[in-house]
């Protein structure tokens, strides 16, 4: 089985251990010379759903050490979208994933998988690179070492007062939906809900939420 890892890049879990974020990401060439096509998953995930088993949740690759549940896996334009849940309830081994990713220490998220008799071709235009077309997603681990930059946790729910902050990808489809190109919803939630997030913490004003939105509106 072939391992591949992606980036995580957040530093804050709600206290029950949710968080969501890209197992894979497409079109870029990990450190090992792989692309991944969309679609690529799209026939492991159905059937995995199907048959009525989770992909497994593991630490470092190890069948061993199951430490949460992934609560839903589907593509869309970008990647493999995850989101999932740590059982920290007398697990210690994912009390101390999360204290990791909590604190920013943890590396990344990697899956395991195979690769189905033609799944897989070299690119015809860039040496050394094989374009996997086709993969049986076998489990998504957390992990330390990361080999893909492209992919990471992108959101966390936040409990503040009784209420929950929305997520990024939430609310990029807001802005998406009051007519904002891709691009821009995807600057403003990256600058402006991460500012709103902290002021929430008392680390920073409101204003800096304010200010961030009001210059992607202006540009």
């Amino acid at each position: 089985m072939k391992h591949l890892t992606l980036t995580l890049k957040s530093s804050d879990l709600q206290d029950t251990g949710q968080f969501e974020g890209y197992a894979s990401t497409f079109g870029n060439v990990d450190q090992g010379g792989d692309l991944i096509e969309p679609g690529a998953f799209r026939e492991s995930v159905a059937k995995a759903r199907a048959e009525g088993w989770g992909i497994p949740m593991l630490w470092q690759h190890d069948q061993r050490e199951p430490i949460g549940v992934w609560r839903d896996i589907f593509e869309d334009d970008r990647g493999l979208f995850v989101r999932g849940q740590l059982i920290l309830d007398g697990d210690p081994v994912a009390q101390r994933a999360y204290g990791k990713l909590k604190h920013g220490a943890l590396g990344g998220l990697s899956i395991g998988y195979t690769i189905p008799k033609g799944g897989a071709a070299p690119d015809p235009y860039k040496a050394g690179v094989l374009r996997l077309k086709k993969i049986d997603l076998r489990e998504i681990s957390l992990v330390t070492m990361p080999m893909n930059t492209e992919a990471k946790v992108t959101a966390v729910k936040t409990v503040t007062d009784g209420q929950t902050m929305p997520t990024l990808s939430d609310f990029e489809n807001f802005l998406r939906e009051a007519g904002f190109s891709k691009s821009q919803a995807t600057a403003i939630a990256g600058k402006g809900l991460k500012s709103l997030l902290r002021s929430e913490s008392g680390s920073e004003s409101n204003t800096d939420f304010l200010s961030a939105l009001a210059a992607q509106i202006r540009g």
